[in-house]
């Protein structure tokens, strides 16, 4: 387990290494796979100019390298997963075409021997499935040479991954991984007996991510989108190969289609917690419709951590998560809450959206980065390796179309002897959240309580700074009146699409801590202008 040996290492840049796994007759495709999802014909347009825009970030393509030199090496692992190939494929004609086979070709050239990126299980895994998904589109209709090379290649790879696929990183990297080694057993000949050995860490993988409520166990609404995508590829090989599919694959899809729709706000988009990004709409509604699934909406998400409180156009999503996530990052943003109204954004986390440089990527983890209650602006939760998210309990009730909701977490209590606990109530008809913060310890310690705005919403202090009001493009508007502190303005940034990075504002409340402090407010509707 873990990442690869030297000795290992070593072997795996030897000729010798890649002459081994180099195929014993001639590969053709066994199973032809489609490629399910929408691209973007106008990166495909830019890219043909030479330009790739992966996770928000563009860099133009060398003429004699594969990759920009200073490109980070998270842009890097996706230049070699080629999800990028789908853009190329919907700007359609030739032009895309040959832009394919000549990005294809130029990786064959330069990746002949193992580097640890590009030769990564869970990178090994997108690429043998973004080739086998657009092989028709780049391949069929190619030369004779560079179609066998391909083929070639895809075996070497694929081979490969099967005496790796135990390296992979826990969490969706190990699911892409498995969905390469899925895809290539399927879709190639002679790779017949890799079919098993997949299904079998399928299954594990399943028991180990997807959580009772149907959540990803990351916590992270991008990174459930990510890997339902996966699981869906992997049906349908299993099913152009007339292949039956296991039982957990089938549940796993179901419950985890009826939670991606419970974490879509108003517009569309998923909501911003544990990194996630809004994420394209039809993307999200392509997923949903690939998925064949028959339940409409998670009924709650107790293990994923994410409350949601829906009253007429309103809804609210509420971070309660607990136990360790899969996938990377500690989010230190414990009962911190987004609102959206119709299909628009009001109250929002700054998100975490695509490939963003080191400082942001730990910046929009803290606790300031959320819309929720900081005590001497320290983080609640550890941000280092291995960290724990505090622990969180809930409460919540409903009658006559009207909720109360309670939650409270111990994140401060080690370092700061002080324990945090918010309760909202949403009206029926949703036009009226009210909100109380109690912070109980703490004597002493400045509290910062923020509420952070779409950049799309008008803000602006009323009343001697004793309430803001709030105005959406629609016209609707919002008063936020808040006791117990001083209310202010704060410049802040959004992060919430990638390659995005728009300044807004948020509310700010501070004020020190006197050992049992109450911070009531109320956010309400008020008449269009």
């Amino acid at each position: 387990m873990g990442e690869a040996s030297g000795f290992r290492r070593l072997l795996y840049r030897t000729p010798l290494y890649r002459w081994a796994m180099r195929p014993r007759r001639p590969v053709d495709v066994a199973t032809p796979l489609a490629a399910l999802w929408p691209g973007d014909a106008a990166r495909g347009r830019a890219l043909v100019d030479g330009e790739l825009a992966l996770g928000g970030r563009a860099f133009t393509l060398p003429d004699h390298a594969w990759a920009p030199a200073d490109a980070p090496a998270d842009w890097r692992a996706a230049l070699d997963g080629f999800d990028w190939l789908a853009d190329l494929r919907d700007l359609g004609g030739d032009l895309g075409r040959r832009k394919a086979r000549d990005l294809v070709g130029r990786w064959l050239d330069r990746h002949q021997r193992w580097d640890p990126l590009g030769w990564r299980p869970d990178i090994i895994g997108r690429r043998v499935s973004s080739w086998l998904g657009h092989y028709g589109f780049f391949c069929a209709s190619a030369d004779d040479d560079f179609r066998e090379r391909v083929l070639a290649d895809l075996a070497i790879q694929s081979r490969h991954l099967a005496r790796v696929i135990d390296d992979a990183a826990p969490g969706s990297a190990r699911i892409a991984a498995i969905k390469g080694l899925l895809l290539a057993s399927v879709g190639l000949t002679g790779l017949d007996g890799l079919l098993q050995p997949a299904l079998t860490r399928l299954e594990a993988a399943l028991a180990e991510q997807i959580l009772v409520d149907g959540g990803h166990a990351s916590r992270s609404p991008s990174v459930h989108l990510a890997v339902l995508r996966d699981l869906i590829e992997i049906r349908q090989a299993l099913r152009l190969a007339r292949i039956g599919q296991p039982a957990a694959l089938t549940q796993a899809i179901e419950a985890m289609s009826a939670m991606l729709r419970y974490l879509r706000h108003g517009d569309g988009g998923l909501a911003l917690f544990n990194g996630s990004s809004e994420e394209p709409g039809p993307l999200i509604d392509a997923v949903i419709h690939q998925s064949e699934s028959r339940s409409r909406l998670a009924v709650g998400a107790p293990d994923f951590g994410i409350e949601r409180l829906h009253a007429g156009r309103t809804v609210v999503f509420v971070d309660c998560g607990h136990g360790p996530a899969t996938d990377g990052r500690i989010h230190a943003g414990p009962l911190s809450f987004e609102l959206s109204v119709g299909r628009e954004r009001l109250i929002v986390n700054l998100g975490g959206a695509g490939l963003l440089p080191e400082e942001w990527a730990v910046a929009q983890r803290a606790t300031a980065a959320h819309s929720t209650l900081a005590i001497d602006d320290t983080n609640a939760t550890r941000l280092e390796a291995g960290a724990l998210p505090p622990a969180i309990d809930v409460k919540r009730e409903e009658a006559d179309g009207q909720t109360w909701f309670e939650a409270s977490h111990d994140g401060y209590a080690e370092r700061l002897g002080a324990t945090h606990r918010r309760r909202l109530y949403l009206s029926a008809d949703g036009e009226d959240l009210r909100g109380e913060d109690i912070v109980t310890g703490g004597a002493g310690k400045p509290y910062q309580l923020r509420f952070h705005l779409h950049p799309r919403v008008q803000v602006s202090l009323a009343q001697n700074a004793a309430a803001v009001l709030l105005r959406l493009p629609s016209g609707s508007g919002f008063r936020l009146r808040v006791s117990g502190g001083r209310l202010d303005l704060g410049e802040a940034v959004y992060l919430g699409r990638p390659g995005e990075m728009k300044r807004t504002q948020h509310v700010l409340v501070t004020g020190i801590l006197d050992g049992s402090t109450s911070l009531k407010w109320a956010l309400r509707r008020e008449g269009k202008r």
